[in-house]
């Protein structure tokens, strides 16, 4: 990951496309599908900032600052239990990987991949599991690393899911929380950043898997 400037883009080759920060799109997701459909044209140097965003909401340094942090209070919460990490693919695994690396414990980690947004800006309500856990988690502490909770709808079904495993407990650290009037208010043990209600990528949040 590159670590420059806070207010840069990062490029990796040959994914010139991944942000290692948080920014909004500009204009919302509109303005971003028009964008895409334009990237075989001329990229953009390391030092300009991409066209499709309107500002930067975390540096790289705020993002591993809040992480450590969560990492430190999961740390002590957990201490002498026997914890499962679990990301849903393929958003949360950036946090994620940074998530676990900051808690100093002996833990399992475990992936699922659930879709509901396909290749749009907006979830389109109908959730889809692609990749079920492979770990026996029955009377385990099971903490969910969530890239950022929106409508709620993917993290409920989640839940759900895992709790058919017979966990001893479901708990959930979320990187971003997603302030909308419109969703119903999910409990999050964890939460590194509430935002606005405006489309957000970056840090492994993608749009049509970009960014």
């Amino acid at each position: 990951m590159n670590t420059g400037s806070a207010l840069k883009l990062c490029y990796t080759v040959p994914l010139w496309n991944r942000l290692s920060r948080v920014a909004v799109c500009y204009g919302g997701p509109r303005h971003l599908s028009a964008i895409a459909k334009n990237h075989g044209e001329k990229r953009p140097s390391m030092q300009e900032p991409h066209p499709d965003i309107e500002r930067i909401c975390y540096s790289e340094d705020q993002l591993r600052d809040r992480v450590t942090e969560m990492g430190r209070q999961i740390t002590e919460d957990y201490a002498g239990k026997q914890l499962v990490v679990i990301s849903v693919l393929r958003g949360a695994a950036i946090f994620m990987a940074d998530l676990v690396r900051a808690i100093d414990l002996p833990i399992e980690m475990d992936y699922m991949a659930i879709s509901s947004y396909g290749s749009g800006a907006v979830s389109s309500g109908i959730v889809r599991v692609l990749k079920d856990i492979t770990s026996d988690i029955e009377g385990k502490h099971v903490l969910i690393a969530e890239d950022i909770v929106d409508s709620g709808l993917t993290l409920n079904y989640t839940i759900k899911s895992l709790a058919s495993h017979h966990p001893a407990d479901i708990e959930v650290a979320a990187l971003l929380y997603k302030d909308r009037k419109d969703a119903p208010r999910i409990d999050c043990k964890y939460v590194g950043f509430e935002v606005p209600d405006e489309f957000i990528v970056g840090y492994g949040l993608d749009y049509a898997e970009r960014y």
